[in-house]
């Protein structure tokens, strides 16, 4: 069966069943379970599905449009490395901010079953954490249709009431000269997050890294740990003073 038919399959079960895992699938299809994960990203790279931790959804269980799909495909593989780093930083008892980019929602999976708080202004997370130990508070204002997040004023004051031990966020680029982004509002809230947490996370793929965008929104004493992957373009962060965490 060629990777169309596989494809239309694929999107016939979902439609059916509302959710599959990898395992059935792969058996309902007679195929691997390594070609049935590859095709699941593909088609979330598409818009075509959501995927999950073990296996995917259709994007309207979520209502979440395709350039954020888009973004949670792309290096799957290294998001989850980075994001399961991640949550090993997080204890049971801690509040934590978590902001709406792609890498940060990966780190869901992870905390599903610790005791904590999450401040976000991501839909998708509160989607990811209701029914789980976690406790939510999904932060208030203007929402933003691309995104599926919470932006404007009125959610960067609704941020500043509160104190977080830990804040994990995520960035479009940094480099020796600070940290990029590609929207005002995504750079406003990552600055109302980091200015009200003791210890500031930046997760972000090697993709990144030496990466600058038309906005710098701030330098890098801004963060206290960058969790990303192994390269050879790291030394800019420790010279900075900043932690880095390689996985």
């Amino acid at each position: 069966m060629n990777f169309q038919k596989r494809k239309q399959k694929i999107i016939e079960i979902l439609t059916e069943k509302g959710e599959v895992e990898i395992k059935p699938l792969a058996s309902a299809l007679g195929i691997s379970e390594i070609t049935i994960r590859r095709d699941l990203n593909q088609l979330a790279g598409e818009g075509l599905l959501q995927r999950t931790h073990g296996g995917a959804m259709p994007v309207a269980a979520v209502a979440t449009p395709f350039e954020f799909n888009n973004k949670v495909a792309a290096n799957q593989a290294a998001k989850d490395a980075i994001c399961k780093v991640a949550a090993e930083q997080i204890n049971d008892g801690d509040v934590i901010f978590m902001d709406c980019g792609s890498t940060v929602f990966r780190l869901c999976q992870f905390i599903k079953q610790k005791k904590i708080k999450v401040i976000t202004n991501s839909l998708p997370v509160v989607y990811e954490l209701l029914d789980t130990k976690v406790s939510i508070n999904l932060v208030g204002g203007e929402v933003d249709i691309k995104r599926r997040a919470i932006h404007g004023k009125t959610a960067e004051e609704h941020i500043k009431r509160y104190k977080a031990d830990k804040a994990f966020i995520g960035i479009d680029g940094i480099s020796a000269n600070g940290l990029f982004a590609n929207s005002e509002n995504e750079a406003s809230i990552t600055l109302a997050i980091a200015g009200q947490s003791n210890n500031v996370f930046l997760l972000c793929d090697a993709s990144k890294i030496g990466r600058e965008s038309y906005l710098r929104f701030a330098g890098l004493e801004t963060i206290n740990t960058v969790i990303t992957e192994q390269s050879n373009k790291l030394e800019f962060l420790h010279a900075a003073g900043v932690g880095v965490i390689c996985v």
